[in-house]
């Protein structure tokens, strides 16, 4: 691709491009990269989105570990990519640093927060990116622009050097087009664990009942697929609650957590915010500890209900999201819908801290649908074996 194309993404901020060469020689060699904006390079100011967080904080004085460890292993930095302010949004918007294009839906939102490097990557400027993902910010522009995305179980990678949003839910993960960079990325970061899948295909009812219907039957073909690869999905209800419980105990505890840690500079700053991302951090604010506190008792209770399910090698398998990525002429309204039905199957995976890959399994209309498949937590390496298994029985990119 050219430097002109890659520009018309729109997915790098704004400036001098943050370059690197890679440290040796290693797994990732010939590779190019590109690191979401909330990950320190050395020398450079991470902007996270605003320009007064920019104005506000020096240049980094260390690089991230989780950049080092990819230059190390040969891959080349092209550069930073844009995120939604504070990561802290779905649909990719920056008013500030522009919206990236979504190479694989134009007239629709990237997803976010990590909307830039999932574009750069669908685009094809990069062979892969980094993210991070704290309620979705991988998995679901990995599905709106039609690539692989992996957000790795919790605690896999280090975050040191990258930006916190809600600690006890962030992690760090990324995209490629292919399921054996998406593995090959994975040799190099993630840390060894048990090698074996061989459990049942588990359909998680609930996360397919809350998909719009045309995503869900444009779905079905792809888990028939996976059936003849591994056997009949076993059907289960993992939220007799419903999806919505899901996501109102996950954003108590997003949100308290949030605003522990941005409050004093939101406070100290008084910054303004594009749409949606300071009425967040306005709720964030006056969050109940209460709330907070039953959101947490939730997921102690959901992870004692879900974990044990995956301890012998199963598999779940459903949307990763409920629809389309919306359209870029949708009110804040109609994003705020979306964000609703989203976050509640985000939240199966974010909650309990599990991995989860999403492929670019179908389209509806011809926008991107991804399909998830989530894994006991530390078989992040054997999940991405079997996506890469589950991407040749799919007839996708391998």
């Amino acid at each position: 691709m050219t430097k002109h194309d890659d520009d018309l993404l729109g997915a790098f901020i704004p400036g001098p491009r943050a370059v690197r060469a890679p440290l040796a020689a290693g797994r990732l060699s010939g590779r190019s990269f590109a690191a979401k904006d909330v990950f320190d390079l050395a020398g450079h100011v991470t902007s996270y989105g605003h320009p007064d967080w920019a104005a506000s904080h020096p240049a980094a004085v260390a690089t991230a570990p989780v950049v080092t460890a990819l230059l190390q292993a040969g891959a080349a930095l092209a550069g930073k990519t844009k995120t939604q302010e504070l990561a802290f949004g779905l649909t990719g918007e920056n008013v500030w640093h522009g919206t990236p294009r979504n190479p694989a839906a134009p007239e629709r939102f990237p997803g976010g927060s990590s909307g830039g490097s999932a574009a750069a990557v669908a685009g094809g400027a990069v062979d892969f990116a980094l993210g991070t993902d704290t309620g979705g910010s991988v998995r679901i522009p990995a599905s709106y622009c039609g690539i692989f995305g992996i957000r790795p179980s919790h605690g896999a990678l280090s975050l040191a050097g990258v930006c916190a949003l809600a600690p006890s839910l962030d992690t760090a993960g990324w995209f490629t087009r292919t399921a054996s960079l998406l593995a090959g990325v994975g040799e190099v970061l993630l840390p060894g664990g048990p090698g074996d899948l061989g459990g049942p295909l588990l359909r998680v009812e609930d996360a397919w009942v809350n998909a719009q219907p045309e995503v869900a039957e444009a779905l079905r073909p792809a888990l028939e697929k996976l059936e003849q690869l591994r056997g009949r999905a076993i059907g289960l209800r993992l939220v007799p609650e419903g999806i919505d419980s899901v996501f109102d105990h996950m954003r108590m505890v997003q949100a308290e957590e949030a605003w522990a840690t941005l409050g004093s500079w939101v406070s100290a700053h008084q910054p303004k915010f594009g749409p949606g991302v300071g009425e967040r951090l306005a709720a964030a604010r006056v969050v109940d500890p209460s709330d907070a506190a039953r959101g947490r008792a939730f997921r102690r209770a959901f992870q004692a209900r879900v974990r044990p399910l995956l301890a012998g090698g199963a598999v779940l398998v459903y949307p990763t999201s409920p629809c389309t990525a919306p359209l870029l002429s949708a009110t804040q309204p109609e994003q705020d819908l979306v964000r609703g039905a989203t976050l509640g199957v985000t939240a199966i995976a974010g909650l309990c801290g599990l991995p989860e890959v999403t492929l670019p399994a179908a389209r509806v209309r011809g926008a991107p649908v991804g399909l998830s498949l989530v894994a006991a937590a530390g078989r992040d390496r054997a999940l991405l074996g079997f996506a890469c298994d589950a991407a040749a029985v799919l007839g996708l990119s391998v």
